[in-house]
């Protein structure tokens, strides 16, 4: 009998088994997007948002093309985030916009990652560490205007900014604020929010004091129809993947999706009638019909949701998902078409005249793209392209 160590096994390398449902991202389009907005908005500054894995397209590669781009910073909402950019060679500026607890402050100090502050209390403890470890902090200060998530409220904010200016271990380089309703077409809210931001910045000048060289607030939305809001640097999140925020939101930009999900037949049947397809017996045909079966499922993002919803496109043609989205595999009819084994399968993107959108999908879940985007599974291999 052998042994293990007398097994002669293949080698196989990471390169050399890639699932057939794959997330493919263009570079290009990525780039192209990027100066399209910069473009827009100059001569502020840009700090692409890459938090939740970049929207899905993958943090640490779209993290070096942003810098090869030369965005001026880079936005996550995480302390982790930041640290795997750093671990990743990324040089550029990152300002964590999440909140923060103090045991976390040496890290940020570590990797040269920018704090948000968004309460006195919060703001003294970042100056207190940074004296004990003879450092000096970046810090943003966080005003809520309208959000009611973090930061101090825009009414209460002076003391934080009398704070601010005599901590001697912080550079106070950035303050800013964050939209709720920026996408609305009733930009009404959004409007108040500046109101408020422009009520706090005045401090500095009733003070006669110079105020942080970095103010901020536009998110996607107040990019596209709020320019007034761009101040010195702005934060483009779902626009710069090439999907508008919401139906109601100004296309004053033009982008393009950068994000393609794929995968291929994998198997080919005829169901009958009176056959059942899938989990609790949901879908079943009165007529004959070919159908074939995609290795992805809502363990991949693909959401339960849309089930007897959702159609993916083969052979340039949309087709519906048939019976119960299972964890891994998917059904889809295609009548008496024909389709055969490892035959492409286009989930979100284009092929010929056909295309399915993320908004697509977030309709058929009943949900928004930013959730579509961000809920594709690590397990879904990325693979990068320049068109």
């Amino acid at each position: 009998m052998q042994s293990d160590s007398q097994i002669n096994r293949p080698t196989i390398t990471t390169n050399e088994v890639v699932r057939p449902t794959l997330v493919e991202v263009d570079l290009s389009r990525l780039a192209d997007n990027y100066r399209a907005i910069q473009e827009k908005v100059a001569p502020a500054l840009m700090m692409p948002v890459l938090k939740a894995n970049a929207y899905g397209h993958g943090l640490v590669d779209v993290g070096h093309l942003m810098e090869s781009l030369g965005a001026d910073y880079i936005g996550v909402a995480v302390l982790e985030e930041g640290i795997l950019l750093r671990e990743q060679g990324i040089q550029t500026p990152i300002l964590v916009l999440g909140g923060i607890f103090g045991n976390q402050v040496p890290f940020f100090l570590k990797y040269d990652l920018t704090i948000t502050a968004s309460s006195i209390e919060k703001l003294w403890q970042i100056e207190e560490i940074s004296e004990q470890l003879d450092l000096k902090a970046k810090v943003h200060l966080k005003i809520d205007t309208g959000m009611e998530r973090i930061g101090v409220h825009y009414y209460n904010a002076e003391e934080l900014l009398e704070a601010s200016v005599t901590c001697k271990h912080l550079d106070v380089e950035g303050i800013f604020s964050h939209f709720a309703n920026s996408d609305a077409a009733d930009l009404r809210h959004a409007r108040l929010q500046i109101e408020r931001f422009e009520e706090v910045l005045s401090f500095y000048e009733k003070h006669d004091l110079q105020p942080p060289r970095m103010r901020h607030m536009a998110n996607s939305g107040a990019i596209l129809q709020l320019p007034e809001a761009n101040y010195d640097i702005v934060r483009p999140g779902l626009v710069l993947y090439g999907v508008y925020p919401s139906p109601e939101s100004s296309r004053t930009i033009d982008v393009s999706p950068a994000l393609s999900w794929k995968s291929r037949v994998v198997y080919f049947k005829v169901i009958k009638p009176g056959h059942p397809v899938g989990y609790g017996s949901t879908w079943e045909t009165d007529h004959f019909v070919r159908a074939v079966t995609i290795p992805v499922g809502y363990g991949d993002g693909y959401f339960r949701a849309m089930s007897h919803k959702a159609q993916v496109v083969i052979r340039g043609k949309r087709y519906p998902v048939v019976g119960r989205i299972s964890m891994d595999q998917i059904v889809v009819n295609i009548e008496w078409d024909s389709a055969y084994n490892d035959d492409e399968v286009l989930l979100i993107g284009e092929m010929d005249d056909e295309s399915v959108t993320a908004e697509d999908l977030a309709e058929w879940a009943g949900t928004i793209p930013y959730e579509i985007l961000t809920n594709i599974n690590t397990r879904v291999p990325r693979v990068y392209v320049r068109s």
